[in-house]
């Protein structure tokens, strides 16, 4: 673990939101996009880490840029049916994702790219009860990084495979308030602060 900022994860903890590609499943190469179900690859440890969230009473929504879809690549249906078949496959493993939110735009042409907040705004006008003071976003790319902390979230940065990584890693760990190999690693950290009183 490692912490780089004076920022800690926040004990009152509600909402945990989720980047998709490199978090839940294997990113492609750059270049590359995730078009069906049969291309989604869940990382290992997905779906436990999922439901230790859902049994502790958190919320678990996936906020997620797919510019593939301004770019003519695939379809906002497309990523429909992809979030439909993950849900089910959570589902039959005892874990559930509560919303999932895409940016179907390229750069510059909307308010919900991320680092841009349209997506928790979006979150936020579903479940009036979210607030960035008591919400956590992981990520693997700066552009996560970025949003959770514009809106004052705590962010945590996910390494992931270092070949897959995008432009701007070091400068996503130097901002992130901690990092991990893995989300099952963060989620491990981040139910300890909430239940352990003990800790700084």
């Amino acid at each position: 673990m490692v912490t780089s900022a004076n920022r800690v994860l926040p004990r009152t903890l509600n909402t945990v939101f989720l980047d998709r590609d490199g978090v839940l499943n294997r990113k492609l190469p750059e270049g590359r996009y995730v078009t069906s179900w049969s291309e989604f690859e869940p990382l290992p440890g997905v779906p436990q880490a999922i439901a230790r969230l859902n049994n502790r009473g958190l919320r678990v929504i996936v906020v997620s840029n797919q510019r593939g879809i301004g770019l003519g690549k695939y379809t906002s249906q497309d990523v429909h049916k992809v979030h439909t078949e993950l849900q089910s496959w959570l589902q039959s493993q005892g874990a559930h994702i509560d919303a999932f939110y895409f940016c179907p735009h390229v750069k510059n042409r909307c308010n919900c790219r991320k680092p841009l907040p349209g997506l928790f705004l979006q979150a936020c006008a579903e479940f009036p009860d979210i607030t960035a003071e008591t919400s956590v976003m992981i990520g693997d790319s700066l552009s996560d990084i970025q949003f959770g902390n514009r809106l004052g979230m705590r962010t945590v940065f996910l390494e992931g495979d270092a070949q897959l990584q995008k432009p701007g890693v070091d400068s996503a760990r130097l901002l992130a308030d901690l990092c991990f190999p893995t989300l099952h690693e963060a989620i491990d950290a981040l139910l300890e602060r909430r239940t352990n009183p003990r800790l700084p």
